[in-house]
């Protein structure tokens, strides 16, 4: 029997980078989007491999009504997993920040995922008796998950919160029998890196920020598109959700050691220095 997959924000980048990957492994997915268009292009790459879902995910009502389609063609069946992949990012100083958009951030990356688990949990056999087989949650983190970078400070927090709610479900869903992974990217090469320039930083040209935020944007502009495909990090999806024993963190970055290993062994005040001087973070006077 073909087993059965949830992927949210399937349209493009990473999402959509595991559907190719899963349906070629042999998986039926079920993808979430937010435009018919999107919808329609999912159908025509993947064909009726795919089932399209239409919603957004900070939408309780829309999610829902998305969980009650994918129940009805399962049949009875148990999802054999949920990848909470769809999130933006914001991008500004944290002292100027519009606290609108540092809610936004959270309500996507962080709020989004956990409507999405609630809504899915009973399908992925979070029942009373458990399912025989249940399913597994794969959370899309990121580097930043573990680690905050200049002007993403929303992004970092929407990271780091959604990896500490993981840790707690995973632990709290020991009662089923279904895990909780998380994949924590670095730089992907999605189209996301493509709309870097359209950055628009001229909220912030008259404060002490300008040259240094102009300096991560240029970085983006430059090292994004030389990141991982996004069908690397849909292999690791498959792996997570697959493998008998998966770890419960996996961090999928272009040059392990330099991208992850040092960073994370050298001293926090050592690698401020040295984020501070690849972006040209000065002490002003």
């Amino acid at each position: 029997m073909t087993k059965s997959v949830v992927v949210t924000g399937a349209s493009t980048g990473i999402g959509r980078g595991c559907v190719k990957v899963l349906t070629e492994k042999g998986f039926h997915v079920f993808g979430s989007v937010r435009k018919e268009a999107d919808a329609e292009s999912l159908r025509q790459e993947f064909g009726d491999k795919v089932t399209t879902l239409i919603f957004d995910v900070t939408d309780e009502a829309a999610v829902k009504a998305g969980a009650a389609q994918v129940k009805e063609a399962l049949g009875g069946a148990t999802l054999a997993g949920l990848v909470n992949n769809a999130g933006i990012a914001v991008a500004g100083p944290m002292m100027h920040i519009p606290i609108e958009e540092l809610r936004w951030q959270l309500e996507v990356n962080t709020i989004s995922p956990v409507i999405v688990s609630q809504a899915f949990l009973p399908l992925l056999g979070a029942t009373n008796p458990p399912a025989a087989d249940p399913g597994r949650i794969v959370m899309i983190s990121s580097v930043a998950g573990k680690a905050g970078s200049p002007f993403l400070g929303p992004y970092a927090a929407s990271k780091h919160g959604l990896e500490g709610l993981s840790e707690s479900l995973r632990r709290e869903m020991m009662v089923y029998g279904i895990d909780v992974i998380c994949i924590g990217p670095g730089a992907v090469a999605t189209p996301i890196w493509a709309k870097a320039e359209e950055v628009d930083v001229t909220p912030y040209a008259k404060t002490d920020f300008k040259a240094a935020l102009n300096n991560v944007r240029d970085y983006m502009m430059t090292n994004g598109p030389k990141g991982l495909p996004p069908e690397n990090i849909g292999a690791l999806v498959h792996k997570a959700l697959t493998t008998p024993k998966p770890k419960v963190r996996y961090a999928a970055v272009p040059n392990y050691i330099q991208d992850w290993l040092i960073p994370t062994r050298l001293p926090k005040r050592m690698l401020d220095k040295i984020i501070a001087g690849r972006l040209g973070i000065k002490r002003l006077g």
